[in-house]
């Protein structure tokens, strides 16, 4: 068996893992590459190898940083199937489009700034896919229950376990049989924190030969959840009621949206909050939002019971979903009293960059970051304590507030993953650390080794094929 990390390796998007065995050869995510100047010509170089050679993919949730080349994959003439849980399959049916659109909007506006500077070339404007390529690929989604052994194609069986990470997240136990032995490799995908709300916690692995694990931060811990909701509950008090401004929160459309809703709830339940008018300005967070509340088999009981209360108690938590383009930019002339929540996460793209253009200027505003910021962002500039910042063409001053609260990070802590790596029996007999800027992914390493006694755990390399004795 042969690992060959196609992309996270060293830095936190582009997941996609190839495994060759004996029998064949598959994929393992197939994610976007995100932030900086890079990521557009990285998603186009990638997947340059036969893809004829790939028999199955195995998707571990639906965030685009994992899946988000899938229709690319399938445009450029995969055929094979693509695994999924459930919920993912239902994510990707919304998420897959809207990316498919975004590509195909940013294309058009390249190749009309090419044209005025008569440098048109239309290879490097065009969409790494269209819609119609996004809808094709959803034609290729085979969805599967969590727990249930599969066996997605010769020599290879496995199973999805909940990661608790976002809905649908799953850690993927696969058997690969060889040389009539059979050999099991882990991938963690991402793992979410223990005891955060809305989803259950990651279930713990007894066993593997070969392991993949993430390391987003794999070098720090979090804020306590119960610091995390003291620090909001401030800016929130602070903001609306003292300043009289707005509080406007990028979140990520899967998971992240919901979790803040679900905290901000909450806190208007326990009083902290007399009440909220919060704003989801996003579309995809919207349709996610409706998904989420389909899926609630899915939800721990906490959520189940907070949900029940804010449908009775909607005077003192509002909640409106912005739909219509019109609407959204109205929102832009209340000077206060609303909470938004929009997208993208990172800032670096749709609604969120309009929000901000019209609130980062107002030192009576706040901005919450909720959520993990990769270098090359605007949201990770925002984080470092920029100044001023560029928004269609124009410099903003920084003068809102800029809070940045970890404990919502959907990803596990140095300490949880350290926790999640004790429910191995056994050490597996060589540890990949993915998924994290390298300064992560070498310290989380460094505390496998000297936490667990593990060893042969190393830093996975991008683009270095690695035999498996």
């Amino acid at each position: 068996m042969m690992l060959t990390f196609l992309g996270a390796a060293g830095e936190v998007t582009g997941s996609c893992l190839r495994v060759d065995h004996e029998r064949g050869a598959f994929l393992v995510d197939c994610g976007l590459f995100q932030g900086g100047r890079e990521a557009d010509r990285k998603n186009r170089d990638a997947l340059d190898f036969e893809l004829r050679d790939i028999d199955f993919v195995l998707l571990t949730h639906a965030h685009l940083d994992h899946s988000g080349l899938l229709p690319r994959l399938v445009a450029l003439g995969y055929r094979g199937r693509i695994f999924a849980t459930t919920a993912t399959v239902d994510l990707l049916g919304v998420m897959l489009m809207d990316s498919a659109h975004i590509q195909e909007k940013e294309a058009e506006w390249a190749l009309r700034d090419t044209r005025s500077r008569k440098m048109a070339r239309r290879a490097e404007v065009a969409p790494l896919y269209t819609v119609e390529q996004a809808r094709t690929s959803l034609g290729r989604f085979v969805p599967t229950d969590y727990d249930d052994w599969i066996e997605p194609g010769p020599g290879v069986r496995c199973r999805f376990r909940d990661a608790g990470h976002i809905l649908g997240s799953a850690i993927l136990e696969i058997d690969v049989g060889e040389r009539g032995h059979t050999r099991r490799l882990v991938a963690s995908g991402d793992i979410g924190q223990p005891m955060r709300p809305v989803l259950r916690d990651p279930v713990r692995i007894a066993r593997a030969d070969y392991l993949c694990v993430e390391s987003t931060y794999g070098n720090r811990a979090h804020r306590s959840f119960a610091a995390t909701c003291d620090e909001l509950a401030l800016a929130l008090r602070r903001t609306l009621e003292v300043d009289g401004g707005n509080v406007i929160i990028p979140a990520f459309a899967v998971g992240r949206t919901q979790e803040v809703l679900f905290v901000l709830a909450d806190l208007v339940r326990a009083g902290r909050i007399a009440r909220l008018d919060v704003v989801v300005d996003s579309p995809m967070a919207s349709a996610v939002t409706a998904l989420t509340v389909r899926h609630t088999a899915l939800w721990d009981d906490e959520t189940r019971a907070l949900y029940a209360w804010a449908e009775a108690n909607s005077g003192r938590f509002r909640v409106r979903f912005v739909q219509d383009v019109e609407e959204s930019k109205a929102l832009n002339a209340v000077p206060g009293g609303l909470v938004v929540i929009s997208a993208s996460g990172m800032c670096d793209a749709g609604r969120i960059k309009h929000h901000l253009r019209h609130n980062l200027g107002r030192r009576e505003c706040a901005v919450v970051i909720a959520g993990f910021q990769a270098a090359g962002t605007l949201g990770r500039r925002l984080v470092d304590g920029a100044h001023q910042v560029t928004l269609f063409g124009e410099r903003i001053p920084v003068r809102a507030r800029i809070h940045t609260i970890g404990g919502l990070s959907a990803h596990a802590d140095q300490p949880a993953l350290l926790d999640w790596l004790r429910g191995f029996g056994e050490a597996p007999r060589r540890t990949f650390v993915a998924h994290g800027e390298p300064a992560a992914s070498a310290t989380f390493v460094e505390a496998v080794e000297r936490e667990l006694g593990w060893s042969r755990v190393e830093a996975a390399r991008p683009g270095v094929p690695v035999v498996l004795e």
